[in-house]
């Protein structure tokens, strides 16, 4: 009964934890979630306060952005 207590305990801070956060995406994933919106030459790849950072090229310019804990993609100007 114990047993099945802690693992239900376990189970629910796993899922309040949220899985698809910005910094649960690997680099790879990052790279090909911005990719997919358009972005080419994605480079500089940071952890921050804000979420993570990175450069890119979208349109043949030069962009930095930031990509929040909820996985929103944002330019910076």
């Amino acid at each position: 009964m114990r047993t099945r207590a802690i693992f239900h305990t376990v189970l629910l801070l796993a899922i309040a934890s949220g899985i698809s956060t910005a910094h649960a995406l690997t680099q790879e994933e990052l790279v090909a979630r911005l990719q997919a919106a358009g972005y080419t030459q994605v480079s500089d790849i940071k952890s921050t306060a804000e979420g993570m950072t990175a450069k890119a090229v979208k349109n043949g310019k030069e962009v930095r952005l930031v990509i929040d804990s909820s996985g929103q993609v944002k330019e910076q100007k």
